[in-house]
């Protein structure tokens, strides 16, 4: 089966939120501190922005086929966010592949579906749940206990928030880079500041991480033998050299 690894990075949705309060007027910067505070207020703490009021800037992806792995962002760094969500949703409907994240289905596509809601985005292999197609009737995109996506945050923590991890701190336990430069908490800052590419090169490498502890997981639950996961670790690391980023680079060299 084709493997599609994912991570989406998100700022605030300073348009809708001018839309529910009279903030017209106002800078994004503004509006967003205003939604931070508000979080605060509502939370006792936390300015985690609501999941329909994040608005996606960067969808980075490792496509494993049966003969290819590549590593890249969707779009450019001028797409919109129709453009960039349009993709992701290009790519399922021509791969239908199983997709695997960490905290995809507590984050990234309840984004997703909120995001592709708003721009009127036709995701139809990704809601089919057998009515066309019979296969997907039990095992879809959509069910919890399905595998065509498999949220290795929630799997490993055996579905318990209360043992739910972070990723950095996985990967890092386990010999990988972790984060490097960069963590969600940076990529409001580094948005305004107009770097897009650097959110994207950060994406990438946590969508690498994402993918090797996901190698780590098909060892440990017999899917791979050890011969073959150090194959595929080896084919990573050549794959980062080939690509030459120096975020790739920089990712290959701190992973000892």
């Amino acid at each position: 089966m084709n493997l599609l690894i994912f991570d989406i990075e998100t700022v605030p949705d300073t348009d809708s939120a001018r839309k529910f309060q009279d903030m017209e007027g106002l800078s994004d910067a503004e509006v967003a501190e205003s939604m931070f505070a508000q979080r605060r207020q509502q939370t006792g703490g936390s300015d985690f922005i609501r999941h329909h009021l994040q608005r996606i800037v960067a969808i980075s992806v490792v496509l494993r086929t049966s003969d290819n792995l590549s590593v890249w962002s969707l779009g450019d760094t001028d797409s919109s966010e129709a453009d960039i969500i349009q993709r992701y949703f290009d790519g399922i409907d021509r791969y239908t592949p199983r997709l695997v994240s960490w905290n995809g289905s507590g984050f990234d596509l309840p984004v997703l579906h909120y995001r592709t809601l708003l721009h009127g985005i036709n995701a139809a292999r990704y809601w089919e749940t057998g009515g066309d197609d019979k296969n997907f009737k039990w095992n879809n995109y959509i069910s919890r206990f399905h595998d065509r996506h498999t949220d290795l945050m929630d799997v490993i923590a055996g579905y318990n928030p209360r043992a739910n991890a972070p990723l950095t701190e996985i990967a890092t336990m386990l010999g990988f880079p972790g984060k490097m430069g960069m963590d969600g908490s940076k990529v409001w800052d580094n948005y305004l500041a107009g770097n897009i590419e650097g959110i994207r090169n950060y994406c990438e490498t946590d969508v690498l991480n994402t993918y090797l502890v996901y190698l780590r997981f098909e060892l440990m639950r017999g899917q791979k033998s050890a011969t073959a996961y150090e194959a595929e670790c080896e084919r990573v690391r050549d794959m980062l050299q080939e690509e030459g980023h120096p975020h790739l680079l920089e990712f290959a060299s701190a992973w000892k």
